[in-house]
């Protein structure tokens, strides 16, 4: 079976800095897998890699086996790549509906054109329906997305992200600054709009990369050490010293100095 996203030795540095050390990778398509690590790890760095942001220095990125490494973000999209990032990056004086309509246009094959309206794209406007419907923001159609709670915003940033139809969409901390409620409801709504698709995650909330994640991959120096089911990675001795027993002795240190 061809992976979905595959990483060859991939190594990037800046300047003197070398941030990711060789990383090998398979995704297989429909997997959920989350990308761990500390901070330094070069998790970013590794998304950003994947969705043409920046190029290697070295080694091969393949979506679904073809050689994506070198090409611009935009060519990536249109092969069916998506992503989020941690900043939430949405067009804040649109509605929400507006916002969903954007994103969906080019992947159903509506170009600019001067004498069209979009009020007449019948097809699109459905979808985007659909979309707000999906990420249950269908309540909110007209309003302006700079009004929308923090929630409402990730939630929207997710649609816009699924809606050209990517088969592999990369989301980063999705979950960061949510409350408990917001973030179990925020993985819920992951599951419901990531079905059928490869999902790459970069998350640091450990309850909700153990509640999402089909495979973890733990990244520590920019290397992957650890790929497997989560009860594996849990098990597993070398990521307990290298990063989920580092989070275990700092709870236990915080605990004691209160």
């Amino acid at each position: 079976m061809t992976a979905a996203v595959e990483l060859k030795g991939l190594r990037k540095s800046f300047g003197k800095t070398e941030i990711i050390r060789g990383c090998d990778l398979a995704v297989a398509p429909g997997e959920r897998v989350a990308i761990i690590g500390p901070n330094g790890a070069g998790k970013s760095t590794l998304f950003n890699l994947i969705s043409g942001r920046f190029g290697p220095t070295s080694g091969e990125i393949l979506l679904n086996g073809q050689r994506i490494d070198g090409l611009l973000p935009y060519e990536i999209n249109r092969l069916g790549l998506a992503r989020s990032f941690q900043i939430t990056n949405i067009f804040g004086r649109l509605s929400v509906f507006e916002n969903l309509r954007c994103g969906l246009l080019w992947s159903m094959g509506y170009r600019y054109a001067f004498w069209k309206f979009l009020a007449d794209l019948k097809d699109a406007n459905a979808r985007a329906e659909e979309l707000m419907r999906m990420i249950r923001l269908d309540g909110k159609r007209d309003t302006l997305a700079m009004n929308l709670t923090y929630a409402e915003q990730r939630a929207l940033e997710i649609g816009i992200t699924i809606a050209g139809g990517a088969s592999v969409v990369l989301l980063d901390e999705p979950t960061a600054g949510m409350s408990k409620s917001e973030t179990t409801r925020f993985i819920e709504l992951i599951r419901e709009v990531t079905v059928g698709k490869t999902l790459l995650t970069v998350e640091h909330d450990m309850g909700v990369v153990f509640g999402l994640a089909d495979k973890i991959a733990v990244l520590v120096y920019g290397e992957v050490i650890a790929f497997d089911v989560p009860e594996a990675v849990r098990a597993n001795a070398r990521v307990q010293e290298a990063y989920l027993g580092s989070i275990h002795g700092e709870a236990a240190a915080a605990g004691q100095g209160a």
